[in-house]
């Protein structure tokens, strides 16, 4: 069994092990899956869509503001 903490900020470090089963790099994106109350933690493949309830809105969807809302 493999344990980190939670800080105050909500964040953790995701042990070496870990990292290295999954070939986790930085900047890399997680998908996470609650199943039964349990987290499946995965790699998210590269293009891949996760659950984005505004993917559908294509006028939310140009450069402009992908600019404006980065920080968000």
């Amino acid at each position: 069994m493999i344990i980190s903490k939670l800080t105050s900020e909500a964040q953790t470090t995701i042990p070496q092990s870990i990292r290295l089963a999954l070939g986790l790099q930085p900047g890399d994106e997680l998908l996470y899956e609650i199943i039964d109350g349990q987290v499946i933690l995965t790699k998210a493949q590269t293009g891949a869509t996760a659950d984005d309830p505004f993917r559908s809105f294509e006028e939310w969807h140009s450069e402009a503001d992908a600019r404006a809302y980065a920080e968000l």
